[in-house]
């Protein structure tokens, strides 16, 4: 819960606070799971584990309708503009979470055609570690991205902090 003014029958507090905290528990992730943590990520949701409880029961595969882009597993280097593209059609606000070591830094394939994390291509928010990650280490990464969420202002991605980050990425 926000902070804020409470009384009988009302509740004041600042306006970027609702909109974080409808943000954060109705995120939309969008999986572009490829490898061994892919399967990891089927795990995380299904029952036992139940991402959906988190506010993220709807997956979408529609980059035009999710706000949260999970890379998860190895990404080729041909690979590369495709993620760029699904990034660059998602709405803002939008969020990165890179999931597992390959996704991070290329891990243990450090070849000529494996992309040595996404973050030369898109900026990320929250990284996963793990080869394979457990699903509780990816639920710990979508709770990171959920307090990311909340507490971020409404007007930080208009700052030229972000745009600056958006040109050093090649993104307009």
């Amino acid at each position: 819960m926000p902070e804020g003014h409470a009384g009988e029958g009302f509740f004041a507090t600042k306006l970027s606070d609702v909109v974080g905290l409808a943000r954060k528990n109705s995120l939309w992730p969008l999986p572009f799971a490829t490898s061994c943590c892919g399967i990891e990520f089927m795990a995380t949701m299904a029952s036992h584990y139940d991402l959906g409880r988190f506010g993220a029961e709807r997956l979408g595969f529609s980059p035009r309708q999710c706000d949260l882009l999970m890379v998860i597993g190895t990404i080729a280097k041909k690979m590369g503009p495709i993620v760029k593209q699904v990034y660059l059609q998602m709405a803002e606000p939008r969020w990165v979470m890179a999931v597992g070591a390959c996704a991070s830094s290329g891990g243990i394939f450090d070849s000529y055609s494996v992309l040595q994390g996404i973050d030369q291509i898109i900026p990320v928010d929250v990284y996963v570690p793990g080869c394979p990650p457990r699903p509780e280490g990816i639920l710990d990464g979508f709770m990171r991205i959920q307090d990311l969420v909340a507490g971020e202002s409404v007007r930080r991605r208009s700052s030229e902090k972000y745009k600056e980050l958006m040109q050093s990425y090649g993104i307009k």
